[in-house]
């Protein structure tokens, strides 16, 4: 699968790794196996000392694992430093709550001595993306291992050091071989893992093809999945929000992570009465962008994570354009080198336009001016999409009214749409299904079992 590190601000090949070779993954999945017997037996205050030495060490070891990001996918440094402390943040979340969340459920409305307990079931797949390497892994050990599962993961192609380094932490943290491993398998190992009994379920975060054709494989193999996948989120502005507090938070929302975020801001749906405002000062914010050295304080503007994503969404661009949208480039031209994408809107993208209903992943918004709350809400929903979104507004209790009528997984009110330990993460329609982070998350993977004691007379 040719799992090689290229440094996306240069282009420069860094590092290749060879595919897993089959004996390999053999015993790399049979360990895992091995290791769920004790592991799922280990009391919760065991498995969080695993954890919390693993979020210290990251803390510990910041700059080393950050460096390796901005290595392989090109996110500011600064961010990669950020994306480090939540990560650890998620591991000592989940190490400090598991207990709680997974304890026995008494069912009071039954007759009998009823409950539920909260079992792990097995050796899980995760198949995780690669605009955030760390954290996306985050969320899958943090909960599955607290809940006794034991996890093989198969890291995106174009981050494998930084997979690599989110392996070694944990064995650095104490873990046995086995708990939590990386997998540099082939398409052809993937399938077959899927197949494999040994493997109790599935959890992928990435596009929708790729969601599609996992959980189609999984479901004939009768195993339970969760996907994240993409999504187009609307930033809503109503009439009444505080447009110089809102504009910053939009070039937040479409800018970080280099726009390379599921849940990013990327349909801006402006009410008539301040479109012009708004677009006039988002304009000259996206235009105030610095391309340049990730790893440079002045920098704003990160490059792509590969020639080829920007490539793609160049291509995107220039096809929307030539279905009639207009096109507004802003600030100066980026570097030649490396892979960069000119900061760009949008406007005048019309329902025949293959571009209203696509994801773009990057530095690229799509502008609407529409009549009113009621016709924001209505191409809010519009999408085959439905993962976060938000809604700016100076009224509180309205801002709350519209993210209820807005059909996603997710909805916030006067910020874009993010990501903390203790919020659920997860979308609907085309963005997938199940949900992760919070106490939401670790119940995804676990039998939750009924156990009922009886003690009345058999009938005569």
């Amino acid at each position: 699968m040719a799992y090689v590190t290229t440094n996306p601000y240069t282009n420069e090949v860094i590092k290749r790794f060879s595919d897993l070779e089959d004996v390999e993954l053999e015993r790399l999945v049979g360990q895992a196996v091995a290791t769920f017997e004790t592991w799922s037996t280990t009391s919760f205050a065991n498995r969080a000392k695993i954890l919390k030495k693993a979020a210290s060490l990251l803390r510990e070891q910041a700059d080393d694992y950050a460096k390796l990001l901005t290595l392989e996918m090109g996110k500011l440094y600064r961010e990669s430093l950020g994306e480090v402390g939540l990560s650890a943040d998620i591991l000592d979340y989940y190490a400090d709550n598991a207990e709680r969340f997974l304890a026995p459920t008494p069912i009071k409305e039954a007759a009998s001595r009823a409950m539920i307990v909260y079992e792990p079931i097995g050796v899980l797949l995760a198949i995780e993306p690669w605009n955030f390497p760390y954290y996306q892994l985050a969320r899958v050990a943090g909960p599955h291992l607290m809940a006794g599962n034991t996890v093989v993961f198969k890291h995106s192609s174009i981050v494998p050091q930084s997979a690599a380094a989110f392996d070694r932490l944990f064995r650095d943290a104490g873990a046995s071989e086995g708990l939590w491993t990386n997998l540099f398998a082939t398409r052809d190992q993937l399938n077959r893992l899927i197949d494999d009994p040994r493997i109790s379920a599935v959890c992928l975060t990435g596009g929708e093809q790729s969601g599609a054709l996992v959980a189609g494989r999984a479901g004939a193999n009768l195993k339970k999945t969760t996907l994240e996948l993409g999504g187009s989120d609307a930033f809503v502005v109503l009439e009444d929000a505080d447009l110089d507090k809102t504009v910053k938070w939009a070039l937040w929302g479409r800018i970080n992570n280099g726009g390379q975020c599921c849940v990013a801001s990327k349909r801006f749906i402006v009410v008539d009465t301040v479109a012009d405002v708004f677009l006039e000062k988002f304009q000259a914010a996206m235009s105030g962008l610095v391309a340049g050295d990730p790893f440079d304080e002045a920098t704003t503007l990160p490059p792509m994570s590969s020639q080829g994503a920007a490539d793609d969404l160049n291509k995107q661009v220039a096809d929307a354009i030539e279905k009639g949208a207009k096109a507004i480039r802003c600030g100066a031209g980026v570097p030649v080198q490396g892979a960069f994408v000119q900061p760009t809107i949008l406007t005048d993208v019309t329902p025949d336009n293959p571009a209203y209903y696509q994801e773009f992943f990057g530095p690229v918004a799509l502008f609407f001016r529409v009549k009113d709350e009621d016709a924001a809400v209505a191409l809010a929903n519009n999408s085959e999409f439905g993962l976060g979104g938000s809604v700016f507004t100076k009224d509180e209790a309205r801002g709350v009214g519209v993210a209820k009528r807005i059909k996603t997984g997710m909805v916030f009110v006067n910020h874009p749409t993010w990501t903390s330990p203790e919020l659920p993460f997860g979308g609907v329609k085309k963005s997938g299904y199940g949900r992760e982070l919070s106490a939401l998350g670790i119940e995804e993977f676990v039998n939750k079992k009924l156990i009922n004691v009886v003690d009345i007379d058999a009938p005569a």
